[in-house]
């Protein structure tokens, strides 16, 4: 024991675990088998190997038992607890063991987290800008105007209420009965008219088929003119005159305003007729006579089934 303390705390350590390991053997062999006296009550204490034979080491014998429970219990206590204090700095001596190692604590402000702005927390790292406010593409407002949605995913909006459909478009020109054949044709010469010709342009129709305005204008005349019997006249947009005659009805009065395919009247065979037709002229101004030919007329505006 003496020589071990005589030794320098480390220099006795590697001395000891050298010895240790070249003696393993020959002290496994020569160890005594524990002697453990059973039965005896409170006495009953197993003893140590009574000697450990190693080179230049030898431990003396003692009776722990004696030692922790007799009258220098205290003392054997503190002695216990103040060499494995020793042994501890020892052990701290030997250099790369875990004990030797220092650990410093982290000081506080040191993580990237809680650096000062714009300090590189790495000395490898090198920043090449500030950074920059985000910068929404095509100068959009907002995110939602920013986002480009593709045309085959979004269909078109439709409304909360359909709107109802729009009314057909009325046209500008229409047939005076559309669909109607010609039975007499304009500039016919006729000894028994004034004008020594027909005038206009008769179309064969039945008793009561609706006639309509040829074009958008106003009601100039609507009732009884002689041997043209019950007629209407209109005048067009474009100045010129619509005379309907030989009517069975009248729907629409002077100063009426009407469009293009409007119902006017009836067909009929008042006046001087044979049967039920609709006489129908256009002229340059209102009066007998000024006349030109309505089918070149209607067909010039775009009528067409004349």
């Amino acid at each position: 024991m003496k020589a071990v303390q005589a030794l320098e705390p480390a220099k006795a350590l590697q001395t000891f675990g050298e010895t240790c390991e070249e003696t393993f053997e020959a002290a496994k062999a020569r160890c005594t088998t524990l002697r453990v006296r059973l039965g005896r009550g409170r006495h009953a204490r197993p003893r140590l190997v009574r000697r450990l034979a190693l080179p230049e080491v030898a431990l003396p014998d003692v009776d722990l038992y004696a030692v922790f429970r007799g009258p220098h219990r205290r003392t054997a206590i503190t002695s216990a607890l103040a060499g494995a204090a020793l042994l501890g700095v020892a052990l701290s001596a030997v250099p790369g063991s875990a004990v030797a190692q220092t650990v410093h604590p982290t000081t506080p402000g040191s993580s990237e987290f809680s650096l000062a702005h714009g300090r590189v927390p790495f000395d490898n790292l090198v920043q090449v800008a500030d950074p920059s406010a985000y910068q929404l593409p095509h100068g959009a407002p907002s995110s939602q105007q920013a986002v480009a949605v593709a045309g085959n995913l979004a269909g078109p909006a439709e409304p909360e209420h359909p709107a109802p459909p729009a009314p057909p478009a009325r046209p500008d020109w229409s047939a005076p009965a559309p669909g109607a054949p010609i039975s007499n044709g304009y500039g016919h010469p006729d000894p028994g008219y004034a004008a020594g010709y027909h005038t206009g342009v008769d179309f064969a129709v039945n008793e009561g088929t609706p006639l309509l305005a040829v074009g958008k204008g106003s009601v100039v005349s609507s009732g009884r003119a002689g041997a043209y019997g019950n007629q209407v006249v209109l005048k067009l947009a474009d100045g010129r005159f619509a005379q309907y005659a030989h009517l069975s009805r009248l729907d629409v009065s002077a100063g009426d305003q009407v469009t293009a395919g409007q119902q006017i009247g009836a067909a009929g065979s008042t006046g001087n007729a044979t049967g039920p037709h609709l006489h129908f002229e256009i002229r340059t101004a209102n009066t007998y006579g000024a006349v030109i030919d309505p089918v070149a007329y209607l067909r010039a505006h775009g009528v067409t089934g004349l």
